[in-house]
């Protein structure tokens, strides 16, 4: 084969360092967009990006040249820089050092969709530790609980 072809989607999940609520209501939005944004920048599709006051959940294509790690890094560096630079950001802002990316099939993508447009309901009724915890579960991730943290 001379073409070289791939469909690689991830959910990808990080929140704010010591998951702080630094993502007001008044931001939230817009930071959302530069994410879709930053994914796009690397040539990855953003297909939705939503979370809360504390983490966001991202759901897009890994560009077959790019590894996980890089997209991750490019992504949280300057959605980190833009955050401290914005009027409704907070100038202390940072995300954790580490982040969550799980692989799904095309056929899970719309349920996905659905799982992060409604993060506001679902966390009426548990935490992102929670979240996040019950995530390396489904997906089948192997951790000590020592070191998911910051």
């Amino acid at each position: 084969m001379a073409q070289s072809l791939a469909r690689i989607l991830l959910h990808v999940v990080f929140s704010t360092k010591n998951r702080e609520d630094l993502i007001s209501d008044g931001i939230r939005d817009k930071l959302h967009a530069y994410l879709a944004g930053a994914c796009r920048g690397q040539g990855s599709e953003a297909f939705r990006v939503g979370g809360t006051q504390n983490h966001v959940h991202i759901a897009c294509s890994l560009p077959r040249t790019v590894a996980v790690s890089e997209l991750l890094e490019e992504i949280k560096k300057t959605s980190s820089g833009w955050m401290k630079k914005q009027p409704a950001g907070c100038k202390r802002f940072s995300w954790q050092a580490g982040y969550g990316a799980f692989s799904l099939g095309q056929s899970q993508l719309d349920a996905l969709i659905r799982y992060i447009e409604n993060q506001s309901e679902h966390h009426r009724a548990r935490s992102f530790k929670e979240e996040f915890l019950e995530l390396l579960h489904r997906y089948g991730v192997p951790y000590d609980e020592r070191y998911v943290w910051d």
